[in-house]
C-alpha cells in the first residue's frame, strides 16, 4: 500500500506518526482541506512535471500556481505536467495520493517558497485518502535532497 511506502521513509526521521488516514477522499486540495478543517492554502500540492530529459516534483502550497516564466527561466523550459497515465510508473504513487516521500529514484523534488508563510502544512502521503501533519522545515529534513525554489506567482 503506498500510505505504507510513505510512512516508511517519515520513519527515518520519526515522523511516520504524522500521516492521517481519512473515511473521505483528500484527493484534492479543495477536499484534503475539507478533511483536515484547514485553509486549502495549507495543503502542501505535489505535481509532478516532465522536463523531457527528466522527471521532476514541486511541492507548494494549496492556493499557490505554476508562474510559467518563473519555471522556463528556473527550468530552461517550458512547465509540462507530467501525462496522468504515467504518473505511477515514474513517480510511484498515483494521481491524488502523490507525495514527496519515497518516490522512485531519479525524480528531482523541489520545494516552493510559497509553504515557507506557514507553520504547518499537509502533503498527501501515499494515498488519495491520507496527508501529513509537517512544518516546512521539517519537510525539508523528510525530503534528502530537496531545494527551496520560486516558481509560483505570487499568492499574496
Amino acid at each position: 500500500m503506498s500510505v505504507d511506502r510513505a510512512r516508511r521513509h517519515l520513519e527515518k526521521w520519526n515522523f511516520d506518526s504524522r500521516v492521517e488516514e481519512f473515511e473521505v477522499s483528500s484527493a484534492t486540495v479543495a477536499l484534503a482541506a475539507k478533511a483536515l478543517g484547514t485553509e486549502e492554502a495549507r495543503i502542501a500540492k505535489t505535481i509532478s512535471f516532465d522536463l523531457g530529459d527528466r522527471i521532476i516534483l514541486i511541492v507548494t502550497a494549496g492556493d499557490a500556481k505554476i508562474d510559467n516564466r518563473k519555471f522556463k527561466d528556473y527550468f530552461g523550459v517550458k512547465a509540462r505536467m507530467l501525462p496522468r497515465e504515467r504518473v505511477e510508473e515514474e513517480i510511484g504513487y498515483d494521481v491524488g495520493g502523490v507525495c514527496p516521500f519515497g518516490v522512485n529514484p531519479g525524480v528531482d523534488i523541489y520545494l516552493d517558497e510559497s509553504m515557507k508563510r506557514f507553520d504547518v502544512i499537509f502533503p498527501a502521503a501515499g494515498s488519495a485518502s491520507s496527508c501529513a501533519r509537517l512544518s516546512p522545515e521539517e519537510l525539508e529534513l523528510a525530503v534528502p535532497g530537496s531545494q527551496w525554489i520560486n516558481v509560483c506567482k505570487d499568492w499574496d
